[in-house]
């Protein structure tokens, strides 16, 4: 009883400047959450009321006229539940090709008893500064038969020099005792592969899982220069092509006759709304993998 409440009086002994600092810190805190929720919040409440009310501007933390006509017009398109389909096949469909083929080239980089270890090292991270341009790089797409094909989503983004990078680094800091332990039971490097660095280099490939899986969620330029059909437009080719046709005024007498029913769409309302529908998906996937981005993260960026 004598211990515990001397440890309870240490911990109620704290100075003038320590509640400062706590206090410092929770005001800090504080602002930076507003600073980064608060914008994202606001559009959110801006793609849920009425557009024309949102004209009058005043919305700030909730919605002042309930309406959700902006989604509806956005949804209610079939090319864009056709996107929809598409990105997430690009999305699914790319991402564990490309965790796996930039896995298995980091893994022999990571090797220092690989023969031309420097060479091949140099060589990946030279392509990140140096290309042949974007005409010679469409014509070997051409060349290659990916031109209007599913696959000029998935092919050209399989490897990533910055993903590898960092897989090779977290791999890099991995006890080498492990892989001579499976050498000396008889196992090659598949083995090692497959049965060491994949389960415990988990961290690092869900992060880099992340990052791949964003950018295919995100990619439509792809889809611009590489793809003339439309059965082939990703949801962010679509929901630029929304939006072009709203700011530059091609549907104005759509606007107006959805006026005359009572019902009216907006540029901003449907900017706003098309930011909540390309955004909130990746959100709701984020929570799922936050551990392993953080660590994952953390240890690329001290070994790298």
């Amino acid at each position: 009883m004598a211990a515990t409440a001397r440890k309870n009086a240490i911990r109620v002994r704290r100075t003038g400047g320590e509640w400062i600092l706590d206090i410092f810190k929770v005001i800090f805190l504080a602002i930076v959450v507003i600073i980064t929720v608060y914008p994202f919040w606001n559009i959110f409440v801006v793609s849920i009321n009425d557009a024309t009310d949102a004209v009058r501007g005043g919305i700030y933390f909730w919605p002042r006229v309930f309406s959700i006509y902006s989604y509806k017009e956005i949804l209610g398109r079939s090319t864009f539940q056709h996107s929809i389909l598409v990105t997430l096949a690009r999305t699914l469909i790319g991402t564990p090709l490309a965790v796996m083929a930039t896995s298995m080239l980091a893994y022999p980089l990571s090797r220092k008893d690989l023969v031309g270890h420097k060479f091949w090292s140099l060589l990946f991270v030279f392509t990140m500064y140096f290309g042949g341009g974007q005409v010679p790089y469409y014509m070997v797409l051409k060349n290659l038969g990916l031109l209007d094909n599913f696959w000029v989503f998935i092919f050209p983004l399989i490897m990533n020099v910055y993903n590898m990078i960092l897989i090779r680094s977290y791999i890099e800091s991995m006890p080498s005792s492990l892989f001579e332990a499976v050498r000396i039971d008889g196992g090659n490097d598949l083995v090692i592969f497959f049965r060491i660095v994949l389960p415990l280099a988990k961290p690092i490939l869900m992060t880099v899982a992340l990052f791949v899986a964003i950018n295919q969620w995100n990619s439509w330029f792809d889809a611009y220069l590489y793809t003339s059909s439309q059965n082939l437009k990703p949801m962010q080719s679509i929901l630029v092509e929304i939006l072009n046709q709203y700011q530059t005024g091609a549907t104005t007498s759509q606007q107006m006759a959805q006026g005359k029913t009572g019902v009216t769409v907006t540029p901003d309302s449907i900017r706003m709304a098309a930011t909540m529908v390309a955004t909130i998906p990746i959100i709701l996937v984020y929570p799922f993998i936050q551990k392993y981005f953080v660590k994952g993260i953390m240890i690329g960026a001290v070994n790298g």
